[in-house]
């Protein structure tokens, strides 16, 4: 029951009967409409290009509306330049621009048809809700040509207003704000389950694009949570995120980006392995920087550098954290100068790279003053980073680890089982935790490390954090150990395996993902668990689908560093209000030189329908807008007995 206070402060926005019946009428309204579309990405990995067009083509959902509206009307290629102009406007106006004989006619023709489009995708949401979500400088004329009526005296009405569109050479701009709304209403809801950060160059600009667009929610990946552990400054998930990105090459993304100084990494490497080749430590390139073009020779000895400072780091970082169990993980200690061997989990390697003067062997885990230098400069550019410190803000207020939405959930990584398909008890300050109970534990102490005053409190308080990035106990990474050392000193490949935790077995079987279900409260029955973190390799014919329906692993490696293992370039996931789709996607293709791109049509998967369309009253979001009915009809009940004056 709401008091007396809270409907008084409700009458302020409903101050009559009048007011509090239209807004009933209005609700119980929206409670009919069909469930909006919900749109699933995992393991972007600053791949901002591809993961755009995903975004903007609804994965495959525009294409299908085309279909269903022009299929029996325009010839497929027809179909394919019409999802063209809608995935890229300009580029796909610029190549008509030179083709058509009659530029204006098209555009007129294109209107239209992506009027047409319109309509079909905003039939899920009340006239009100479309017309907030209309871009502001087209929004009078696109509400009226989008709720056109068929009565002929107002025909010529609507076409005056496209031929006025193309006489003031309006026409360009008005197709963009269309094609942008089409985008927008074909995915209501967007979830992001995790892994934004590392390997690809785009991750500020993919952070940016999530900013500045609605109804997001992200499910934090390990890749995240290292970012998020750098920007409270805690020095293990600083090292080790410079580490992996400078392995990428992401320069332009880290010092113009970010704005992060890498001069006394570049210089001390330089310094220190001015006469090594590096040659294991070559970067990774996907793609070129356009604004810092660091020499691969120079990147090398950058990633070696960093690479033996992160190493020392995680050292200390293991001798102040026993509670870690990740003593075995100390390498640097395990290295005998004088044979130039390595022993590993009790077995001696040779190492294949002796060169590491920064390394006391008496104290292989102390910082040279010139790394200590290193380490100041990268905290101080991190720390204070405005753009990266308003990027991890929002990774903490619209992020989690895990998520339970319309009775399905959604967690990156994994669940912590033990071998005999319970879950595991895992000690966290003398007292255990194991399923649902872990990752409500884990993300409360993530987001308590935010909270501490910025400094060594914060500092120290994120290397949950880090913890999370590389424990085998940790619901983000999901396997026994991260070989990092390994595959950087040791020759031999057997050193390199990181095998996988229980769970990863356990997911073909559809009890496991019943047991998540109950653990989460969740009904077995109905509920479905999407996760991502290991790239399905469909060309040695994995699939993602698990469990018997139940459970779906959509990350199906939309990275550039894994399309030749997976053979594909990511899954996504849809959910309709009929209707649950995964929609394979092969790589991205740039835009040409000559101004033309292909868009290669995913290869939708039918994977779960339901016996009715769902509605919005069947959703979450249906039960808070009920919740929302029986206080104004409370406040209407005050109104009339006279408790609360109306006022007109």
């Amino acid at each position: 029951m709401p008091d007396k206070q809270y409907l008084r402060l409700l009458a302020e926005k409903f101050p009559n009967r009048r007011r509090v019946r239209t807004e009933i009428i209005n609700l119980r309204a929206i409670l009919a409409l069909p469930k909006a579309t919900e749109f699933f990405l995992s393991d972007i990995h600053g791949e901002y290009d591809a993961f755009h067009y995903f975004v903007r083509s609804g994965s495959g959902m525009i294409r299908m509306r085309i279909d269903e509206v022009f299929g029996n009307i325009l010839t497929e290629s027809e179909r394919d330049d019409l999802a063209s102009l809608i995935y890229n406007p300009e580029a796909e106006m610029n190549r008509r621009e030179k083709s058509e004989g009659d530029f204006d006619a098209w555009c007129k023709v294109a209107i239209r048809r992506l009027l047409a489009i319109c309509r079909i995708v905003s039939n899920k949401y009340t006239r009100s809700k479309v017309k907030k979500r209309l871009p502001e400088l087209s929004s009078y004329i696109m509400d009226e040509l989008l709720f056109a009526d068929d009565v002929t005296d107002r025909h010529k009405y609507y076409d005056e207003i496209i031929d006025t569109l193309i006489e003031y050479d309006a026409a360009r701009e008005f197709i963009i704000d269309l094609t942008e709304t089409i985008a927008n209403m074909t995915v209501d809801r967007l979830h992001i389950i995790g892994d934004i950060f590392d390997r690809g160059p785009k991750s500020h600009v993919i952070m940016d694009y999530l900013m500045a667009n609605r109804g997001v929610d992200i499910q934090w990946g390990n890749h995240d949570v290292l970012w998020m552990g750098a920007a409270c400054g805690n020095r293990a998930c600083i090292a080790t995120m410079i580490r992996i990105n400078v392995r990428y090459n992401n320069f332009d993304m880290l010092e113009v980006g970010y704005g992060f100084n890498l001069r006394p990494l570049a210089s001390l490497a330089q310094y220190i392995y001015g006469d090594d080749p590096c040659e294991y430590f070559m970067p990774n390139v996907l793609e070129t920087n356009k604004y810092d073009p660091i020499p691969p020779e120079l990147a090398a000895k950058m990633h070696k550098m960093i690479s033996v400072i992160q190493f020392k780091i995680e050292g200390q970082e293991i001798k102040k954290h026993p509670e870690f169990r990740l003593e075995h993980r100390n390498l640097l200690e395990a290295v005998d100068f004088e044979k130039g061997t390595v022993t590993v989990e009790g077995k001696e390697y040779p190492m294949r790279d002796m060169n590491l003067p920064t390394v006391d062997p008496k104290d292989p885990y102390r910082l040279t003053p010139e790394e200590e230098e290193v380490m100041v400069a990268l905290e101080s550019s991190i720390i204070n980073s405005e753009k990266l410190q308003r990027h991890i803000n929002y990774m903490f207020s619209h992020g989690a680890l895990f998520k339970i939405m319309n009775g399905n959930l959604f967690y990156h990584g994994c669940m912590i089982f033990n071998e005999r398909g319970s879950f595991k008890n895992v000690e966290i300050d003398g007292k255990k935790y194991k399923g649902a109970a872990y990752l409500k534990k884990l993300d409360q102490m993530i987001r308590a490390a935010r909270k501490k005053p910025e400094g060594r409190a914060q500092a120290e308080a994120a290397a949950i954090m880090w913890y999370l990035w590389l424990s085998e106990d940790s619901p983000l990474f999901g396997k026994d150990k991260m070989t990092t050392f390994e595959r950087y000193f040791i020759e031999d490949k057997a050193t390199h395996k990181e095998h996988t935790v229980p769970y990863y077995k356990l997911i073909e079987k559809e009890e496991t993902a019943n047991k998540i279900l109950k653990e989460f409260g969740l009904d077995p029955q109905t509920g479905r668990i999407l996760n991502g973190h290991v790239p399905v390799k469909l060309i040695k014919g994995e699939t993602p689908v698990k469990a018997n329906g139940k459970l779906f692993i959509i990350d199906g490696g939309i990275s550039k560093a894994y399309h030749k293992t997976t053979g594909i370039a990511g899954y996504t996931a849809i959910m309709t209000s009929k209707h649950m789709y995964l929609a394979e996607h092969k790589p991205y293709e740039p835009l040409r030189e000559d101004g033309t791109q292909v868009f290669h049509r995913p290869v939708m998967h039918l994977v779960h329908s339901v016996p009715e369309r769902l509605l919005i009253r069947d959703t979450d979001n249906g039960s808070e807008i009920r919740e929302q009915i029986r206080n104004l009809e409370k406040l209407y009940d005050e109104f009339v007995s006279g408790g609360i004056r109306e006022v007109y």
